[in-house]
């Protein structure tokens, strides 16, 4: 472990977290998404994230707990990893009180350290597409189920790190995908950022 790199992005305290799914949305546009791995640590700049909020159609607390989404019921600051469409994890953070199922879904990351590693966890060499996106994004993270449950603010093997400086322009636009709830403005992104996901019209405003 290299010295010092625990102190870079000292995890976020859970006091600091809105609780509120929009509010937790925006602030964590900026902050540092920390992995570490056997090879050493693995940071990026979150620039991208969806919310998806109480009674949200389009959400998995929809329906209410099962054992499969129940770390979305976890009080705010806690990892929601599931699988989609057999091929791709997807990475969560709970957003709400305990006990209210509501998260959101981060996108893409800016890679900051650990660039060797993820392109070797993603068998890419584009340093722009390589957390472009929530499945490359845990792809080049090696994020799996294995994670989910996990408390995002302390350190371990994921946190959300603080970052202090001012992020930049916040745009906002419909999410990515989704049929339910699909025109709810409840993507927000980091404006100009080149490692954001998603089709140029969504990402101007």
């Amino acid at each position: 472990m290299t010295p010092g790199h625990q102190d870079a992005h000292p995890p976020l305290g859970r006091a600091e977290l809105p609780i509120d799914t929009v509010s937790l949305a925006r602030y964590l546009i900026g902050k540092i998404l920390v992995r570490e791995l056997p090879e050493g640590f693995v940071r990026g700049r979150i620039v991208e994230i969806e919310a998806y909020v109480i009674g949200d159609a389009a959400g998995h607390a929809y329906r209410g707990m099962t054992r499969h989404n129940r770390s979305l019921f976890l009080e705010r600051g806690y990892a929601y990893v599931y699988l989609a469409y057999g091929i791709s994890y997807m990475l969560n953070v709970s957003s709400e009180t305990a006990g209210i199922g509501a998260g959101v879904l981060i996108r893409a990351l800016e890679p900051l350290e650990g660039v060797p590693i993820m392109k070797l966890n993603r068998a890419s060499a584009r340093l722009r597409d390589l957390a472009r996106g929530p499945g490359r994004l845990t792809a080049a993270l090696r994020v799996d189920r294995r994670l989910d449950g996990l408390d995002l603010c302390r350190e371990g093997p994921l946190w959300l790190g603080r970052d202090d400086d001012e992020p930049g322009e916040i745009g906002q636009s419909k999410r990515i995908g989704i049929v339910r709830g699909a025109d709810r403005l409840l993507r927000f992104y980091l404006l100009g950022n080149a490692f954001v996901s998603g089709p140029r019209s969504l990402n101007v405003r």
